[in-house]
C-alpha cells in the first residue's frame, strides 16, 4: 500500500469533501430512476465526471452484440432510449494498473408512497443515516466512486493508472447495462462494485432467470363452473410445483461452494400475479411473474430446462384432473452467478485499504442476491470486488444507508484507488 503520509492526505481529502458528497448523493436520489426513466438521473452523473476531468462515453446500449451474447437478459423496454455513461481518466504517465469503479443508476419501484414514513426521493438525512429509494441501493456507492477519484486529485496527487468510471443501467432486473459496457470494451486488471454489502465484500452470489408463466383456462359463467377450468387456480399448481424445485435444490446446498451454511440459499419469488377479466367470468388466464435463483456454475441453459420440465409436468398431473397450458416466457435476468476466487492481488489489496478505513479486519460473504460482478468475472475474466456501504430497507419502505460506513468505504476506495493504480505528486 502507499506511505502512511501519503494515505493521511487522501483520507483527509474525503473528510473535506464529505458534506458535498452527501449534497451529490442527495440529488441523485431526489431523481427517481426507475426503468426507463434513469436519463435525467444519468444527466446528474455525467454532470460530475465532466466536473472531474473526464473523457465521457454516453450511449444507447441496443446492439446486435448484446442480445446475441449468452449473458443477456430478454428486455421488455426500449433500449433505443436507455443510456450508459463512462468516464475515463487516462494518466499522462501511464504505470500503473487499470480499474473500473462500477455502479448502476436504476432503482426498483417504491411500490405504495403512503407506506413510507416520508417521500421515497426526499433524502432526508436523520440519526446518522440517508433515507430514500435507491440511497442505499446503489447511489451512496455510485457516489462514493466519484469522490474516492476525486480525493486523489484533492490531495495533490496524479494516478499512474487508468480508471473507469461506469454507471450503468438494468442492474435491477438483466444485468444488460454492464453487460453492454463490457462488450463497448472496457476492460481493466481489477474491478470494485460499490453495492451496499455491510462494510464486507462478496465472495460469491448466485445466477438469476426471470420470467413470466401464462396459464390458460376455459371461462364460463359461475352457475356453470364445473364445465369452465379457472385458470387462477391452476396457476396455483404451478406455484406449488416451483415450490417443490425450489425445495429440491436448496437440499443441494451442500454440493456447492460458499453455499453450504446458507439457511436458503436458493430463494423462488413469485413477484406478480394477475388473471381474469370479469368477477363473474371463470378466469381464463393467469400469469404469474416469477424470479428464481441458480448456484454458481449451473448454466442458465440447464436451470431453464429444468424449469420449463418441472412446470410442464405440473400442467399435466393437474389436481382438478384434467391437464391445462401454461406458456413460460423470459423477460429480464438469464444470468449465471459466479465466486470470487480467494487470494488475488485486489482482494489482499481490498483488505489493507479496509483496515486502514475501518480499523478492523475484512470479511466476505456469500449472497443470495443479483450482482453484476457475474459480468466481469464470467465473461471478462476480471477479478471483481463487490464492496459497499451499510444500508437498511433496500427494495423496502424507508430504504436507508449508514452515513457513517458510506464515508469509511469512500476512504477505503480512495486508498485501493491510490495504492492500485499508483500515484505521483501532482505537476
Amino acid at each position: 500500500m502507499i506511505p502512511h503520509e501519503v494515505a493521511d492526505r487522501i483520507l483527509a481529502a474525503v473528510d473535506a469533501r464529505f458534506d458535498e458528497q452527501l449534497a451529490r448523493t442527495a440529488e441523485l436520489v431526489a431523481s427517481p430512476s426507475l426503468r426507463e426513466g434513469e436519463e435525467p438521473a444519468q444527466d446528474l452523473i455525467e454532470q460530475q465526471m465532466r466536473d472531474l476531468g473526464l473523457e465521457i462515453d454516453r450511449w444507447a446500449i441496443d446492439t446486435p452484440e448484446l442480445r446475441a451474447h449468452p449473458g443477456f437478459g430478454k428486455c421488455t423496454v426500449d433500449y433505443r432510449t436507455m443510456t450508459n455513461v463512462v468516464g475515463t481518466y487516462s494518466p499522462a504517465r501511464d504505470g500503473g494498473r487499470s480499474l473500473i469503479l462500477n455502479g448502476h443508476i436504476d432503482v426498483v419501484p417504491e411500490g405504495p408512497e403512503a407506506e413510507w414514513s416520508r417521500s421515497p426521493w426526499d433524502a432526508e438525512i436523520r440519526d446518522g443515516w440517508m433515507y430514500g429509494r435507491g440511497a442505499g441501493d446503489m447511489k451512496a456507492g455510485l457516489v462514493s466512486n466519484l469522490f474516492a477519484f476525486d480525493a486523489i486529485r484533492r490531495a495533490g496527487l496524479e494516478l499512474t493508472g487508468r480508471v473507469h468510471l461506469q454507471s450503468v443501467v438494468e442492474e435491477e432486473c438483466t444485468g444488460n447495462g454492464s453487460l453492454a459496457a463490457l462488450l463497448r470494451g472496457y476492460t481493466a486488471d481489477a474491478v470494485i462494485i460499490s453495492e451496499p454489502e455491510e462494510d464486507a465484500l462478496v465472495r460469491a452470489n448466485v445466477g438469476v432467470l426471470w420470467f413470466t408463466a401464462r396459464v390458460s383456462g376455459d371461462p364460463t359463467h359461475p352457475r356453470e363452473m364445473a364445465n369452465g377450468f379457472n385458470a387462477i387456480d391452476a396457476a396455483y399448481e404451478v406455484i406449488g410445483a416451483l415450490r417443490e424445485l425450489e425445495k429440491r435444490w436448496n437440499a443441494e446446498k451442500g454440493e456447492h461452494r460458499y453455499f453450504e451454511d446458507l439457511d436458503h440459499p436458493i430463494n423462488f419469488n413469485v413477484g406478480g400475479i394477475r388473471g381474469g377479466d370479469w368477477p363473474s367470468s371463470v378466469p381464463a388466464w393467469c400469469e404469474l411473474r416469477v424470479r428464481v435463483a441458480t448456484y454458481p456454475g449451473t448454466t442458465a441453459d440447464d436451470a431453464w430446462s429444468e424449469i420449463v420440465r418441472c412446470v410442464e409436468d405440473a400442467s399435466q398431473r393437474a389436481e382438478a384432473g384434467r391437464s391445462f397450458e401454461v406458456r413460460l416466457t423470459p423477460d429480464g435476468f438469464y444470468a449465471e452467478g459466479y465466486v470470487l476466487e480467494p487470494g488475488g492481488e485486489a482482494e489482499a489489496l481490498l483488505e489493507q485499504t479496509h483496515r486502514a478505513a475501518f480499523s478492523r479486519e475484512l470479511t466476505s460473504f456469500t449472497t443470495p442476491g443479483y450482482l453484476d460482478g457475474r459480468v466481469f468475472v464470467n465473461y471478462g475474466g476480471m477479478p471483481t470486488l463487490v464492496y459497499g456501504p451499510v444500508s437498511e430497507n433496500i427494495h423496502g419502505y424507508d430504504e436507508r444507508v449508514s452515513i457513517d460506513s458510506v464515508r469509511r468505504c469512500t476512504k477505503s476506495m480512495a486508498l485501493f484507488l491510490a495504492s492500485w493504480c499508483g500515484v505521483v505528486e501532482a505537476e
